[in-house]
């Protein structure tokens, strides 16, 4: 009888499971619109096999402690996918400039006001690129022995994106988010 039970609770929870909308906000996700100023960053140099090298300093302001960008601006997310890939030969790597270890790349551009939770921003890397890209956050580049220590301000990955181009960078510890 115990397993009939399981059997008929495991059925209802699937069931109820199908009928939440695919659109439902994320646990813990905001469902208002962003409001605050957003860090944005853009394509520092090209390097190597095909690498790029994206973050804040160079040309436009970038400010990783207040924001830079209105939310209603429309940009693309940078996004990235951590793979493990092995930095190419060539790329000086540090605390400044570390190496992402996967691909980058850019969705169509969005407002900042829909960017009112991490997970929102991460959900539009992965409509965009599949299971495994979210959004690129400003202390993703690795360095030091295996890469263990993270820096910040700048990172290497593979990725094609336009010089010229502005696009969302998440940070984590700084109120520098649309959602912040």
């Amino acid at each position: 009888m115990n397993r009939l039970k399981k059997a008929v609770a495991t059925a209802t929870a699937v069931a109820a499971a199908a009928l939440i909308p695919l659109t439902a906000t994320p646990a813990g996700a905001a469902t208002g619109p962003a409001t605050h100023l957003g860090m944005t960053w853009s394509v520092i140099s090209y390097g190597p096999e095909g690498t790029v090298q994206v973050g804040g300093p160079g040309g436009s302001p970038s400010d990783a402690y207040h924001g830079d960008t209105a939310p209603s601006v429309s940009l693309p997310v940078l996004c990235l996918n951590v793979d493990g890939s092995p930095a190419p030969d060539g790329l000086s790597i540090g605390f400044y400039n570390g190496w992402a270890q996967g691909t980058v790349a850019l969705s169509q551009p969005v407002k900042g006001s829909r960017l009112n939770s991490r997970a929102a921003a991460d959900s539009i890397c992965q409509a965009s690129f599949g299971s495994g890209w979210r959004e690129a956050e400003f202390h993703d580049g690795h360095y030091g022995p295996d890469l263990s220590q993270s820096g910040g301000w700048t990172f290497w990955a593979y990725g094609n994106i336009p010089n010229n181009t502005r696009f969302w960078t998440a940070i984590i510890g700084q109120p520098a988010n649309p959602w912040d």
